[in-house]
């Protein structure tokens, strides 16, 4: 491995610093669970700075904050699947949490590397589509925010600038009246990278109508977005398997009108929509209380 500056800053303010003094040649490490693999890869680039922001306790805690929830860039993924303010408010991203990689990749992997990283299986990342999370960078010029939703470019491209720091993911707490899931499909039950996923946010009224909808899935489109064609259709009607399964439909045409037909459409195009339909599923809890016609 070619040798390069490690440097470890000891608040955001030396890290913009440092960052608006390297740009593209300096590297933030936090876990570091993707950028000392990356780093290791035959002819990998090996940048002439290493950051180590893992010290720097403004970057570190989940709070809330006027009705939202507030996520420093340095939180774990065990943190958030522990979490009892991310059971309560927002029990998708914990469920997305708990199946990231192995043990030891949520005790050393931090959601801001999930997020920045922009790896097409990131799994914390529909959640907080989803949840209508606003990011906040910081650099020398000051600090910018903007929509989870508009900050990826495409997969491992994002709109943050090369000498920006994600400083913090902020989302509104999801109220009682909503249910959420997310559902992930990788080659094996445990330690794997998701091949396809959804998560998915459905509110009801005291009446079992659907009042709104939240579809974004995972690994299927060039960017994470919610899937609005598919929502449209749930608002307004009571929750039954046909139209679950017509939602999943929707959202099969809506990735292929993205990405054409390839050599994994044959597959990607019925799970995606059996995903949709069992994640919809798990958002309704009483089932028992449905007419036959929906069994």
């Amino acid at each position: 491995m070619k040798q390069f500056e490690y440097i470890k800053p000891t608040s955001i303010s030396e890290v913009v610093s440092v960052l608006n003094q390297y740009k593209q040649d300096g590297k933030i490490l936090a876990g570091g669970t993707d950028l000392l693999i990356e780093m290791r890869r035959t002819n990998a680039k090996i940048p002439k700075a290493i950051i180590d922001v893992t010290f720097i306790n403004e970057l570190k805690g989940i709070t809330e904050s006027n009705g939202s929830v507030v996520l420093k860039p340095l939180v774990t993924h065990t943190q958030i699947q522990k979490s009892n303010l991310i059971k309560s408010f927002a029990p998708l991203l914990s469920s997305a949490a708990s199946v990231i990689g192995a043990p030891q990749i949520r005790n050393r992997g931090t959601v801001g590397g999930n997020i920045m990283n922009a790896a097409t299986c990131a799994d914390s990342v529909p959640p907080l589509v989803a949840l209508g999370a606003e990011l906040t960078l910081q650099s020398t010029g000051g600090i910018r925010s903007m929509p989870m939703s508009e900050f990826f470019i495409k997969p491992y491209k994002t709109k943050a600038n090369s000498n920006e720091i994600l400083v913090e993911i902020k989302f509104p707490k999801l109220p009682s009246n909503s249910r959420s899931s997310f559902i992930k499909l990788g080659r094996r039950n445990a330690l794997s990278i998701s091949r396809l996923s959804v998560a998915a946010v459905l509110y009801q009224d005291v009446k079992g109508i659907i009042t709104d909808a939240r579809i974004v899935p995972g690994a299927a489109l060039p960017t994470w977005m919610r899937v609005t064609d598919a929502e449209k259709m749930l608002i307004g009607e009571k929750p039954s398997k046909k139209l679950f399964e017509a939602a999943g439909k929707k959202v099969s045409e809506v990735m292929i009108s993205y990405t054409g037909r390839r050599w994994s459409t044959e597959y990607k195009e019925p799970v995606i929509g059996v995903l949709v339909k069992r994640a919809l599923e798990a958002c309704v809890v009483d089932w028992k209380d449905w007419n036959v016609e929906n069994n």
